[in-house]
C-alpha cells in the first residue's frame, strides 16, 4: 500500500460528547493518531485505559488535563503523556475551540474504562 496524505478534510470523522469532533488520522495495529476538537466548556468523562499509553498534544486553544487529581493547563505546543491505568479527563475551560492530537499505543478502542473516582 502506498501512503497517502491525510488531514481532517479526508479522514474518518466521528462526534463525541456535546459538540466535540474527532478524526482518525492513523488507525494501525500498534497505534492510533486522532485529531480532536473541543468547543469551549466541554469535557470528556473521566476514565482510564487498561493497555493504551496516550499522549495529548495541543495544537490550538488550551487544554486542561486532570490526571489522578493533578490539574495541568496545556497551551499550544505542549503535551502530556498519560500512562496506562491512569485516570484522566480532558477539559476545555477556555473561550475558544481547542484542537489537539491524541496518540495511543496500542490503539485505545475497546480499552477504555470509566473511572470509579468522581470528577475532580
Amino acid at each position: 500500500m502506498i501512503p497517502m496524505p491525510v488531514s481532517t478534510d479526508n479522514a474518518h470523522r466521528y462526534t463525541w460528547g456535546t459538540g466535540c469532533d474527532g478524526w482518525y488520522l492513523v488507525r494501525a495495529q500498534g497505534m492510533s493518531v486522532i485529531a480532536e476538537r473541543m468547543p469551549p466548556g466541554t469535557r470528556e468523562a473521566r476514565h482510564w485505559h487498561a493497555r493504551a499509553i496516550q499522549f495529548f498534544y495541543v495544537l490550538t486553544g488550551s487544554l486542561q488535563m486532570e490526571v489522578e487529581g493533578a490539574v495541568h493547563d496545556l497551551p499550544p505546543g505542549c503535551g502530556i503523556e498519560i500512562p496506562s491505568g491512569t485516570a484522566h479527563q480532558a477539559r476545555n475551560t477556555g473561550s475558544s475551540d481547542t484542537t489537539f492530537l491524541v496518540i495511543s499505543a496500542p490503539p485505545h478502542q475497546g480499552d477504555r474504562r470509566e473511572s470509579d473516582t468522581a470528577e475532580i
